[in-house]
């Protein structure tokens, strides 16, 4: 059986998404699980991607996992652990055996390996450097001095390099003697004699070219070099930006010290737009469905305490016209959706302004333009939906007065709602908060505010 049996498989049952595990298959391997069945479960789990074994043991709960880990065994594959959550990551490396753990990590590439190491705790960190060959052990421990979430913690240690004036059939017959080249590579480096890389050479390029051919006149015409302290989020948007496979990292001489490649830069993109999301959210950039009750509340509650201070702000404008409300029912009834009908605008124009300040699209030369747009979008959506409630107003309490009233102050909230939302994470990014973490509370706080203070002001001005 191959995985992509298994992927057929899960597409038929109908029972759960494509490219996740069946319930009738996720019910097999517990009850192996529950029966002690070694060999049941290792026929079931062997065709299975470690991607997706990772999946599983995050979804099924602790008791299961632990049971699951233990029954697995001398199967257990480092490649799992490389594709877990950090949290759990870190629990299931508490249930390996010494001897497991160390076989597993030894079939990990130096970048894999250096990402297990970061989230655990001196002791587990020293078991697994302990389990390490001398080379690899020296690679993982250079590796670890470099900043984090810096390049040089991204890439591999494992370079397949070739000298400037080699030629494709002398690259070819040195990869076919070399006995430990990296499991996966997709370029071979050109370097230079101080070991400065000057190019790639694909490997399509390598063997569709004659022996004879100079490396340097196949080599791939974008080439960027990756500086080993660079940001992990600047080295996934260059990977994104200019299509690449693979990129050397070199350091501070601009000598060659390892690669990245699209892989561990597409982890780190999709990482990015997930804190985003959360951060955006206010649920903590580190949430996982398999966190505790407890770390759940603590990541949660102090998002809820600052939308808490912004409630009472919003409700001291209300405490303004109390007077005014008090005459005016109908006012009670109709400003929530003044406020919330600005909320919503301000988040959408926020969501595509964070996003575009992520990926660099939105800067300095055409800020402006899109905040004249934003809120443009704004007044446009104003001027439909004071219509609606205009109406609205006028059908449901009979005074036109009060559709007047609140048509008009749809119309100021939704353009301060647009301006707000693409205005607010432009200045935090431009004063160094980040955007996502911060720009939600701010517009909601805008939007409320002004959204009552318009609509309870304009009332006071023509209906008392």
């Amino acid at each position: 059986m191959t995985d992509d049996s298994i992927v057929e498989q899960h597409d038929s049952d109908n029972d759960s998404p494509v490219y996740s595990l069946s319930k009738k298959s996720l019910g097999a391997i517990l009850d192996a699980v529950e029966t002690g069945d070694r060999d049941a479960l290792v026929t079931l789990m062997e065709p299975m991607h470690a991607a997706d074994i990772a999946d599983m043991l995050e979804q099924v709960d602790a008791f299961d996992r632990r049971a699951l880990v233990q029954l697995y065994d001398l199967e257990f594959d480092g490649e799992i652990l490389s594709e877990l959550e950090e949290g759990i990551r870190e629990e299931i490396i508490g249930y390996l055996k010494p001897e497991i753990l160390a076989e597993a990590v030894r079939e990990l590439d130096s970048d894999d390996v250096v990402d297990l190491l970061e989230d655990l705790e001196e002791p587990q960190q020293a078991a697994i450097l302990d389990a390490l060959d001398d080379t690899d052990r020296l690679a993982v421990e250079q590796s670890m001095t470099y900043p984090e979430y810096s390049a040089g913690r991204l890439m591999q240690r494992e370079v397949v390099m070739a000298p400037e004036h080699w030629t494709v059939g002398q690259a070819i017959d040195f990869l076919r003697s070399e006995d430990e080249l990296p499991e996966q590579f997709y370029h071979v480096i050109l370097v230079d004699p101080r070991m400065h890389p000057v190019g790639n050479v694909t490997l399509g390029k390598l063997m569709a070219s004659k022996r004879t051919v100079k490396l340097v006149d196949i080599v791939e015409d974008v080439f960027q070099v990756i500086p080993v302290t660079q940001e992990e989020s600047d080295v996934a948007y260059a990977f994104n930006q200019y299509h690449l496979i693979s990129a050397p990292v070199v350091d501070a001489e601009n000598r060659l010290v390892g690669v990245i490649t699209i892989d561990d830069a597409m982890a780190v993109l999709d990482d990015e737009h997930e804190e985003d999301i959360l951060r955006l959210a206010g649920v903590g950039e580190e949430s996982s469905l398999s966190d505790t009750v407890m770390e759940t509340t603590r990541q949660r509650l102090p998002w809820l305490g600052v939308n808490l201070v912004t409630a009472i702000l919003a409700s001291g404008v209300i405490a303004l016209f109390e007077d005014t409300i008090s005459s005016f029912v109908a006012l009670a009834v109709l400003m929530p959706i003044v406020a919330s009908m600005g909320g919503n605008a301000g988040t959408q124009s926020l969501t595509v302004a964070v996003r575009a300040i992520a990926t660099k699209d939105l800067t300095g030369a055409n800020v402006w333009r899109v905040i004249r747009r934003e809120v443009l979008v704004g007044a446009i959506n104003g001027l439909v939906f004071a219509v609606v409630m205009g109406i609205v107003g006028i059908i449901w309490f009979g005074s036109p007065v009060l559709g007047y009233v609140i048509a008009l102050a749809m119309i100021i909230n939704l353009i301060v709602a647009g301006l707000a939302g693409t205005g607010v994470p432009v200045v935090l990014e431009k004063i160094g908060v980040d955007p996502a973490l911060a720009s939600g509370a701010f517009v909601t706080t805008v939007t409320d505010v002004v959204g009552f203070f318009a609509f309870l002001g304009l009332a006071g001005i023509f209906l008392l």
